[in-house]
């Protein structure tokens, strides 16, 4: 099951994008999603399509791993276009199916929608693909370092959001382990229909979830003995400094903002 799955795991490497500050990656991918939500045409997803090949190339990340990401949501994306496909009213009809009706309107929003969201799984992919979990999680907590005068805790959500990251592949591989087990034990995952399919996951997820509260004892427990007590007075053996990469990094990522939006305005009366 690892094998199809990408997302949350971490490839190393000693590329430009591996070296980077992790501040600068995370703001990189704050900058490719606004750039993603401002193309409005087809056209116009060609700035952010060759800015991912661009990064990917940087990356140096071989490219399966990347679209390996991309697999446990072929069916969230399969529904999201044929949900706009059929339910977005349009004017030029291109397909009247008497119960439903294809439009010019709802094909293309389809697709821009479908685009959408493979471009942002494979650019948060590419962030955990080059991202170790402890430079993520400083980055993460220094980039929300300013909301601590409210009294938001910076430290502790950085370190559930990297845990939770962390832990991914661990309980794909756990997953992937007890449904050998139980395949072992005559159970059968793959026949039946859809109800019978999701009964015969029952077995599968008690398991699971106990494996999952031990687990997040365990790591409790290893925290408590180690005298973790959140960010306060925590010193750290790597400081982060922005380099002269990070900020054409920076510059890149903002021209590609701009070119989108350029772009989708000028196409926008085409597609």
């Amino acid at each position: 099951m690892l094998d199809n799955f990408a997302f949350g795991q971490y490839y190393p490497g000693t590329s430009v994008f591996h070296r980077m500050d992790p501040r600068m990656k995370i703001i990189l991918l704050i900058l490719y999603i606004a750039g993603i939500f401002c193309a409005g045409t087809l056209p116009s997803f060609a700035v952010p399509l060759l800015f991912m090949i661009f990064s990917i190339r940087m990356a140096a990340v071989p490219l399966k791993m990347v679209f390996k990401s991309l697999k446990p949501l072929r069916f969230i994306l399969i529904f999201t276009f044929v949900l706009n496909l059929f339910f977005l009213q349009g004017e030029r009809v291109l397909l009247d199916l008497g119960f439903a009706r294809i439009t010019r309107e709802g094909l293309v929003n389809a697709v821009l929608y479908a685009l959408r969201l493979v471009f942002l799984v494979m650019g948060s992919s590419l962030l955990t693909l080059t991202t170790a979990p402890v430079p993520l999680t400083d980055g993460l907590e220094r980039l929300l370092s300013p909301l601590k005068v409210i009294r938001f805790p910076a430290h502790e959500m950085a370190m559930m959001m990297t845990i939770a990251l962390r832990f991914i592949p661990t309980l794909l591989e756990e997953t992937d382990k007890i449904m050998k087990a139980q395949s072992a034990r005559g159970a059968d995952f793959e026949s039946g229909n859809l109800i019978q399919r999701a009964k015969a996951m029952v077995p599968l997820l008690v398991p699971l979830f106990v494996s999952s509260f031990r687990r997040a004892g365990e790591l409790a427990m290893a925290m408590e003995a180690r005298c973790y007590h959140g960010g306060e007075g925590r010193t750290r053996l790597h400081v982060l400094k922005m380099a002269k990469r990070d900020y054409i990094a920076l510059a890149l990522g903002i021209v590609m903002v701009a070119l989108t939006v350029a772009l989708s305005r000028l196409t926008a009366g085409l597609i």
